[in-house]
């Protein structure tokens, strides 16, 4: 918006005047023209043009004479004389000597002006205006009620009211002529209002709802557009458009009206390239034309039971048309084949650094192939137990030595026999714990031959002042290990020794 009166709220979005003052570029409204000329000086002896422009709903805009010259502002409300008596409100669009180019574009003449303006809206008239403005809603929904109680094929799409409640316009669709006699008549008896019913197209009825379009904007019909030439599928085969009608059709479900903004150029670039194209008659055999660059002026040739497609410039191929009626064969198209160059993939620099790598589109794929991994999940159920084992009760975190290394230490090995046949094992009551702890072999001393029954391990709990660290003991055996072959061992050993004892499991 390029008014000076609107107000900002303090960012870059306008908030527009809410009808708070007048617009200077009527930027609020669809289908305004920009008045260029509102901040010139006009001449001392200038008088003003007594025509002002005047939009209604939909986007309708007439023209009324100020016969009483009254100042007017763009955007502003004023009453008018209606089209068959009574009043109706409306908002000045346009003022000054644009409307005389205005009317000059719509071809109408001075004398065709015949409907005044009466004066600036007063409270009283704006009133009046809203509450005809809310029945609109209501009326269109019990008129539709009844064309389906007739079984009348007609859509109403809108409905219009005058400003003082006298008459009504009914804006309806339908494909032929309808008889709705019998519906006027039911509908002046339930509205008790003039009625007027207007057949309009598609693509008014999609102009005067407004919407959003494919594109991601306003429909062209309901902001700019005012005009709506016929629209063809020929538009689109000179395109090079696909013919699938649920992406060329619009809103009103007509094709898109934009098919004919570049066709003008698309005309004048086909002007190089042959229009009715037959297969090419050449030494390898017959060539079939696949698709065309329009733009790059180059076609593409197949030979039958090949897929590479060969890129031909369209001048050449005129050549060879030519060389072809003369009953001449062309050369093989490969030999003429264009070069085309393969597009630079330019890397972009991003300002910004991935941290969490949620960008990622492989980053769920990457947490279920972890999931899949019979190692890794090895490797974490050995982790896990050796956690449960480092574990210590909380009334017993007193006696468990600080060093971990120490701890491994005072563990009995598992698979290797006692140095000590004749040594009983530790305990983990008080009273043992008094008890003398015979001390260990040497590590270099001589094994004893005969070792007796191995007693049955349990993890003895020594306090930090009695312990006595063993030089040369075996440090505990990998986590990896797997626990079923050492229990195999220890039943060997013991088998081998004659004892009946079973090896405690740890």
């Amino acid at each position: 918006m390029g008014c000076g009166s609107c107000s900002t709220g303090g960012g870059c979005t306008p908030n527009g005047c809410k009808s708070n003052g007048s617009c200077g570029t009527g930027g609020c409204q669809t289908m305004e023209v920009h008045d260029w000329l509102s901040n010139l000086d006009m001449p001392s002896s200038y008088k003003p043009f007594q025509v002002t422009e005047i939009k209604f709903k939909g986007s309708r805009k007439e023209f009324f004479l100020n016969t009483d010259n009254i100042y007017l502002e763009i955007g502003e409300l004023v009453a008018v004389e209606g089209p068959t008596g009574g009043f109706d409100v409306g908002h000045v669009s346009l003022t000054g000597e644009l409307v005389r180019v205005q009317m000059k574009r719509r071809k109408t003449s001075l004398d065709q002006v015949v409907k005044k303006i009466y004066r600036k809206a007063t409270e009283a008239d704006v009133e009046k205006w809203n509450a005809a403005k809310e029945m609109e809603w209501e009326t269109m929904h019990k008129a539709r009620k009844l064309a389906l109680d007739l079984r009348l094929q007609m859509k109403i799409s809108d409905v219009d009211y005058q400003a003082d409640k006298t008459k009504a316009t009914f804006f309806y669709t339908a494909d032929g002529r309808v008889d709705f006699r019998e519906l006027i008549k039911k509908m002046a008896e339930s509205f008790r209002i003039r009625i007027e019913m207007r057949q309009i197209g598609m693509r008014q009825e999609a102009g005067r709802l407004g919407g959003i379009g494919s594109c991601g904007r306003e429909l062209c019909c309901s902001t700019w557009l005012t005009n709506f030439k016929t629209v063809s599928t020929a538009a689109a085969r000179y395109q090079n458009l696909s013919l699938n009608t649920l992406k060329l059709a619009g809103q009103c479900g007509k094709l898109k009206c934009c098919l004919n903004y570049e066709l003008d150029t698309y005309l004048d670039a086909l002007k190089d390239i042959p229009d009715r194209i037959e297969n090419l008659d050449t030494e390898a055999g017959y060539a079939r034309h696949q698709k065309t660059d329009i733009f790059k002026k180059i076609m593409w040739f197949s030979y039958q039971g090949d897929e590479n497609w060969i890129p031909v410039k369209a001048a050449r191929v005129k050549e060879i048309m030519v060389m072809n009626k003369a009953g001449k064969k062309a050369p093989n198209l490969k030999e003429e084949a264009v070069q085309i160059a393969a597009p630079v993939v330019v890397e972009k620099s991003f300002d910004y650094e991935n941290v969490v790598g949620q960008d990622s589109l492989t980053r769920l794929d990457e947490r279920s192939r972890g999931k899949n991994n019979p190692n890794r999940n090895s490797k974490n159920r050995n982790n896990k137990n050796d956690n449960r084992r480092e574990r210590v009760p909380v009334g017993e975190k007193s006696n468990e030595p600080s060093n971990r290394s120490q701890q491994n230490a005072q563990k009995p090995q598992q698979g290797a026999r006692p140095q000590n046949a004749g040594a009983k094992p530790q305990h983990a009551n008080q009273k043992n714990q008094q008890q003398a702890v015979p001390k260990p072999a040497h590590v270099n001393g001589p094994k004893p031959q005969n070792a007796g029954p191995k007693p049955q391990q349990q993890k003895p709990v020594v306090k930090a002042e009695g312990t006595q660290s063993v030089e040369g003991a075996k440090p505990e055996q990998s986590k990896n290990k797997n626990r079923n072959n050492r229990r195999k061992n220890n039943n060997r050993r013991n088998n081998t020794n004659g004892s009946e004892n079973k090896p405690a499991s740890e």
